[in-house]
């Protein structure tokens, strides 16, 4: 389980360090930063895939996503903000903790002069994975400086060999060695395992609507096209229990069914007091938008870490209650992390599973964790360039 995730320099998150506990709701009010740190999450998952310079090139570049705002941020009282010249290296940091693994990169600009078109690329300035919680030089067990990679042996000391690396890719995509240091491949397998479920189209066109070929799918893809196929699943594998249960708690007396016509399968909601159960098609938005967190929560293949960002958005107050035992129980077989700005949803949660809250508050232009001070701040420690 992840336990501190740490942020510099990105977007309004100029130094953010915050715990993560087995179910954790960042909270906040609109503009306070909770999307931009759902994004570094998924950057931090592009790194295992090495798709973190693709990513940032679909924010506008390295140079847009920088914290903005003077290098040690608006002090309070300040009347005016002064510019200065940046007396440390420029760079965005993303990095995690747990009881067993951390990790940490530092993306920087390339060095000025490069003949290339690519100059906006970033480049991975270091890289470092350590054993337990803390960074400390001796659990270090991967560690990257610029374009070469050294690794811990069997003896515990630094193997002879340096590795060399492109400095735009990552050394968890590309220098993941069984032989030379297998636990960089266990925490990049780890990594490739989060999922993370934003906004669901609900629009008369949605692939959720359509009637699709059906294979086992313990997975909901992203898009919810095979919605019908990962509900029909979620039945078979064991987990009708709890798919009856919020059902019952969301819509009261109604029942979920999968129907299949000539290997193409859709989804009918049979609700008391109709003759008939509606299609998917048919079905509300805020219906719809449900039995898509059913199919994405109950699944029968839990990942390492699940984010959902505004799982709210679209649902009927009354449904909030029903969702918050649909996140409480998929919370017992994987870590969660849940940005919200419904209190309702929050309070529900509350009611029923343990929840640590983290609360984002924006101050001079840069994010912050409401009533954090320094020595309520989790341990934490950048490795230096």
């Amino acid at each position: 389980m992840l336990t501190t995730l740490a942020v510099e320099n990105y977007r309004s998150l100029r130094d953010l360090v915050i715990p993560l506990s087995g179910l954790t709701v960042v909270a906040g009010p609109n503009g306070s930063g909770k999307s931009s740190l759902y994004r570094a999450l998924r950057l931090l998952a592009d790194a295992s895939r090495n798709g973190a310079v693709a990513a940032l090139a679909r924010e506008g570049g390295l140079p847009s996503t920088l914290w903005a705002g003077p290098e040690n941020g608006v002090r309070r009282g300040t009347s005016r903000v002064q510019g200065k010249v940046h007396t440390k290296a420029v760079g965005l940091r993303l990095g995690f903790a747990g009881d067993e693994f951390g990790y940490a990169l530092d993306l920087g600009l390339p060095v000025p002069g490069k003949t290339t078109m690519f100059n906006l690329d970033p480049e991975f300035k270091r890289e470092a994975v350590w054993s337990g919680p803390y960074l400390r030089p001796a659990a270090l067990l991967a560690d990257r400086a610029g374009p070469s990679v050294r690794t811990r042996v069997s003896s515990g000391s630094w193997g002879d060999d340096r590795f060399k690396i492109r400095l735009t890719d990552s050394m968890l995509s590309e220098f993941a060695d069984p032989r030379a240091c297998p636990e960089l491949l266990v925490l990049r397998e780890r990594i490739r395992s989060w999922r993370f479920y934003d906004h669901f189209r609900t629009d008369a066109d949605a692939p959720a609507r359509q009637s699709r070929i059906g294979t086992r799918t313990p997975v909901l893809a992203h898009d919810g096209a095979d919605l019908a196929a990962a509900l029909q699943t979620i039945i078979e594998v064991g987990h009708a229990e709890d798919l009856a249960e919020v059902l019952d708690a969301a819509f009261p007396g109604s029942t979920l069914e999968v129907h299949s016509q000539d290997g193409l399968l859709s989804v009918q909601l049979r609700q008391h007091g109709l003759l008939r159960p509606l299609s998917a098609a048919e079905l509300s938005d805020g219906t719809l938008r449900f039995l898509l967190w059913v199919a994405a929560l109950l699944t029968p293949r839990p990942p390492e870490l699940l984010v959902l960002n505004e799982p709210e958005t679209s649902l009927h107050p009354d449904l909030l209650p029903a969702l918050a035992i649909l996140i409480a129980t998929a919370a017992k077989e994987t870590q969660l992390v849940v940005v919200s700005h419904a209190q309702s949803l929050i309070r529900a949660l509350a009611e029923v599973a343990d929840v640590g809250t983290v609360e984002l508050e924006k101050e001079y232009g840069e994010t912050k964790v409401a009533g954090q001070g320094r020595l309520d701040r989790p341990s934490w420690h950048w490795p230096s360039r």
